[in-house]
């Protein structure tokens, strides 16, 4: 694994996300993607992963959320009053959970969707024949209907769109989800490559761990809306506490990895 780069392309900064003006979901969250980095946000079902990207591509408004404390800052510039469609613009895109694809479309279909910020036609077909040098498997199903397709090939068309529009970051939203082993690892190996050759940077929220920290540079763990631990991924996978809640290693009754940690401050006050 490389060390990642060091300048800062996004940040969060203490965001508070609010649902239907009543549920609090995000307490205080704060994180940076370095420029050029695979940054990892961790965690269970309903930690707040998704809202966190959800409230960076400003997508909450179709959820009724918003942010309502913090700041979220791209290349130093605020964005929480950008549409969507501004931050694609402005290189950032998002991969949703869930592979969605257009059911009725082809594979290429679906990726010239991706491609509606790019005006040379020249220029949306060399972008369509990276994503095939990327994804050869699309290329081999180009006339296939996206709904006749695997779950695993889906997944690469979602993540083709999105590098239809030349992208500086891609938020990518459980990549692994309802995929067999080999298919995660094979779209793992991609998004690597994708960050290593042609610099783009990503920020994935992932449920496995394991597989999110092998690829990584660095990674915040989230639990009930809030960052409980970050650090440089071979240090999380190394972490004990990590890898007796998230990695599956060590036994005894699960509990938060929050109140794990209170658990052990008290201990070491009372000593």
């Amino acid at each position: 694994m490389s060390e990642a780069p060091s300048n800062i392309l996004l940040n969060v900064n203490g965001i508070e996300v609010i649902y239907n003006h009543v549920i609090l979901v995000l307490k205080g969250v704060s994180l940076q993607v370095p420029q050029g980095a695979i940054v990892a946000i961790l965690g269970g079902n309903g930690a707040g992963k998704t809202t966190t990207l959800r409230a960076i591509s400003n997508l909450l408004q179709g959820e009724r959320g918003a942010v309502t404390k913090g700041s979220i800052e791209l290349r130093g510039e605020r964005i929480e009053n950008l549409s969507p469609a501004d931050l694609v613009h402005r290189g950032v895109v998002q991969v949703m959970e869930g592979r969605h694809c257009f059911a009725h479309l082809t594979i290429e279909e679906n990726l010239l969707t991706g491609a509606y910020t790019r005006k040379s036609k020249a220029e949306i077909a060399a972008n369509l024949e990276k994503v095939y040098t990327y994804f050869p498997r699309l290329k081999t199903r180009r006339g296939s209907q996206a709904a006749y397709t695997s779950g695993g090939e889906q997944q690469m068309c979602a993540i083709g769109r999105a590098l239809m529009a030349n992208p500086s970051m891609v938020l990518l939203d459980e990549p692994s989800m309802g995929l067999a082993p080999q298919i995660v690892e094979e779209v793992f190996n991609i998004v690597q490559d994708l960050n290593q050759k042609e610099k783009v940077t990503f920020l994935l929220a992932e449920q496995n761990t394991h597989m999110a920290l092998r690829y990584a540079h660095y990674g915040y763990i989230m639990e009930s809306g809030r960052i409980v631990m970050d650090g440089a991924a071979a240090d999380l996978a190394s972490n004990e506490d990590v890898k007796e809640f998230y990695l599956g290693v060590g036994g005894g009754e699960r509990k938060s990895f929050k109140d794990v940690k209170s658990y052990k401050r008290r201990k070491r006050w009372l000593a």
